[in-house]
């Protein structure tokens, strides 16, 4: 992304999660990074900007007691990886979450988002 306009601060994503489409349960990508307004996703294939998606991840006992989180978001930006062609960088804006589904989403990015580089 040559210009980086992100307000919040992103952090690297340490835990396999993946992203599926909440209306197929199709693979859509694995989270990479995550800011608590946001997220990249790793996918094998580019997906459209500026469109709407509902989003499911599976959750694990330590961020939730509830086993899928399903959400609105909206790709931003998508640009093929630089390091591995075959996979392409999706940036999503996640849209209006409820009280508990935010404190889930905080929760995912305390817990498994870390500053420190490759």
């Amino acid at each position: 992304m040559e210009n980086d306009r992100r307000r919040q601060k992103r952090r690297r994503f340490i835990y396999y999660m993946q992203v599926l489409d909440a209306n197929t349960l199709q693979f859509v990508g694995h989270l990479a990074d995550i800011s608590l307004t946001g997220f990249r996703l790793d996918s094998d294939r580019p997906l459209p900007v500026n469109a709407n998606y509902r989003l499911r991840v599976d959750l694990t006992q330590d961020v939730a007691n509830k086993s899928y989180l399903v959400f609105n978001g909206k790709s931003k930006w998508c640009e093929m990886d630089k390091l591995e062609p075959n996979f392409y960088n999706v940036g999503f804006e996640v849209g209006n979450l409820s009280y508990d589904d935010s404190m889930i989403f905080k929760r995912m990015y305390e817990r498994y988002g870390t500053d420190s580089r490759w």
